[in-house]
Formats: structure tokens, C-alpha cells, sequence
């Protein structure tokens, strides 16, 4: 019971945050024809469309038509994810923000949680063995630095390798955040395929279709950790829809080889992994703009010193 007191507290003060700071509060359709496809995610289906794995293509197609402040507080739905962090029915908190970067944005994510503790009367987060100080300056660390710093390999030599996930997930994010919460930013073009590349803008010259975009340099991409545990990921967006459709081109393509990797078989054409048209179609009237999405339970699992996701919500799905 406690722990679901706080959630609503925490919710509340969330959406007292953005109600401050002039944003407006949407509300966007869960159900989608056509997800983003991203490598790692895998959506759950609905009758032929999807459940949402974020709000972000509709919130963005907002972003373009002119809604510059904007932010939801939703239930997305990810498959094949269920652990002591992470749950297939999740709560997120997302927004956006015209005329924003990644790095102004990372300042507003720090000014909402800081917010979030002073509702809760507190200026730190005890997780643990861990306190962490949210009233002081929040570190902020390159990839390629964390990597020199925590990793046994290099930034590059992982990502050469296929190995960047399991390095960042074993060696890396257990280090981050344990005294105060840490922005870790400046990814792999190839860990962005949504973000604005920091090398060239987000408008590139893809006259050589073979040359992947992945081979660009770093994308204006962050994501925070407190407690080593990861909270939030946001970047600068990317807005060249010509750019954008090529980069999902190549994200179906690795999934696909993926799923033939594991030996499944391959859709059949009327339900083939897709480029959401109508995201794209808008994209190109999107202003400069930033977004991030935060996880509302893993945040009220480190206000309430919860050691599993399944402590704040009301049920889990092995519980209906």
C-alpha cells in the first residue's frame, strides 16, 4: 500500500511539473498500425496493428504540426520484456519540446525529478546501499569516456564487434549514477536510428545509399541512470524525413536478420515489418525540436526503495 501511495504521489508531481512549465497534456491512440521498427524492440499485436511500445510517432506528428510543448503520461507495451526491471505493461512519461536540444533537455529532466523529490519532501534517493544526492551538480560523461573508464574494450572496438549492449549493460551501468544521477550522451549513430547526428546535422547527403548512416560519427542521443539503474533516453530529433526513412530501412534489416538468426520464421507480406508513411510524411514540417522518454515505475521504484518493479504496481501479469 505504501508503495502505491507514493506511485500516485509521484504522478501527480509529474504532472504538476509540466502543467508548470506551460506544457500541454495529450492523449494519443495506444493502438497503431504501424510501429517504429527498432531492433530491440518487438511490439505486441492487436488485430493486425500493434500496441504501442511509445507514444512517440503520434506525439511527433503533433510536434509537427505545430504543438511545441506537449507531454503524456501513458502504458506502453513491450513483448518479451519481463524481469525485476522491466515489465511487458509499462508506464512512461514522454514530451517534447520545439526549439530544444539534447543538452537543454537533460537539464529539465534533472529540474522535473528534482521537483518530483521536493514534492516528496526529499532531496536525495536511498536505493539500497546507495544515496544518492539529487540536490547537487549531476554528472554528465561521453559514451566513448564511460567505455575508456568502466569498459574492458573501447566504444568502437564494441561496436566493431556487436558487443556495445552486453559491455554497457555488465561493465558500464552498474558504475553510473551511485552518487549522484548521470547523464551518459553522445552515441554510436548506430545505438540512435531516431536522433540527430552530431557530426552533420540532421540533414546528410545520402546520394550513396550504401554508405550507412551508421558509419557517421555520434548522434545527439542521452539517456540517465540513477542507482545504475536506467531511467530515461532522449536526444536531439532527427527531422529530415529522407534521412529517417533510409535509417528504418536499415533497422528492418537487422531485424530480420535477427529473427533469421534465431531460426523464426520470417512474416509473411501482409503483416511484413513496415515504415510508418504517415510518420514520415509529417516529419519534414517538424521544427528543431528534442524528446525524451522516462519510466514512470522504475522512477517510483527508486523513491519507494523497491528492489523490484512489481512492488509499485498494482498487479503484475502473472497476477491476472
Amino acid at each position: 500500500m505504501k508503495h502505491l501511495e507514493k506511485r500516485a504521489e509521484v504522478i501527480f508531481a509529474i504532472r504538476n511539473f509540466f502543467q508548470n512549465q506551460g506544457y500541454l497534456e495529450v492523449e494519443t491512440p495506444i493502438r497503431i498500425p504501424t510501429p517504429i521498427p527498432e531492433e530491440h524492440i518487438n511490439p505486441f499485436e492487436s488485430e493486425g496493428w500493434y500496441l504501442q511500445s511509445s507514444p512517440e510517432i503520434c506525439m511527433k506528428r503533433l510536434a509537427a504540426r505545430g504543438y511545441g510543448k506537449i507531454f503524456q503520461i501513458c502504458k506502453c507495451f513491450r513483448k518479451d520484456e519481463r524481469g525485476d526491471r522491466h515489465l511487458t505493461e509499462l508506464t512512461m512519461v514522454e514530451w517534447y519540446k520545439k526549439d530544444y536540444s539534447y543538452m537543454e533537455l537533460m537539464n529539465e529532466c534533472q529540474e522535473m525529478i528534482q521537483h518530483v523529490a521536493s514534492s516528496l519532501k526529499s532531496n536525495q534517493i536511498k536505493y539500497g546501499s546507495y544515496n544518492i544526492t539529487l540536490d547537487k551538480s549531476w554528472q554528465q560523461i561521453k559514451v566513448k569516456d564511460a567505455f575508456d573508464k568502466y569498459g574492458s574494450i573501447s566504444m568502437q572496438e564494441a561496436e566493431a564487434k556487436g558487443s556495445f549492449d552486453e559491455v554497457m549493460a555488465f561493465e558500464i551501468e552498474p558504475n553510473l549514477g551511485l552518487d549522484v544521477p548521470t547523464f551518459i550522451y553522445d552515441y554510436p549513430a548506430s545505438m540512435a536510428s531516431l536522433a540527430k547526428l552530431k557530426s552533420d546535422g540532421s540533414k546528410s547527403n545520402l546520394s550513396n545509399q550504401s554508405q550507412s548512416y551508421q558509419n557517421k560519427g555520434v548522434a545527439e542521443r542521452f539517456e540517465l541512470y540513477i542507482a545504475g539503474i536506467e531511467l530515461a533516453n532522449g536526444f536531439s530529433e532527427l527531422t529530415d524525413p529522407v534521412e529517417q526513412e533510409e535509417r528504418l530501412k536499415q533497422e528492418i534489416k537487422k531485424i530480420e536478420a535477427r529473427e533469421i538468426l534465431a531460426k523464426r520464421e520470417i512474416k509473411n507480406s501482409d503483416k511484413a515489418i513496415k515504415i510508418p508513411e504517415k510518420f514520415i510524411k509529417e516529419l519534414s514540417n517538424m521544427p528543431k525540436t528534442a524528446g525524451i522518454a522516462l519510466g514512470v515505475d522504475r522512477l517510483i521504484m527508486l523513491f519507494s526503495n523497491a528492489k523490484t518493479i512489481d512492488e509499485v504496481v498494482a498487479f503484475t501479469p502473472e497476477e491476472l
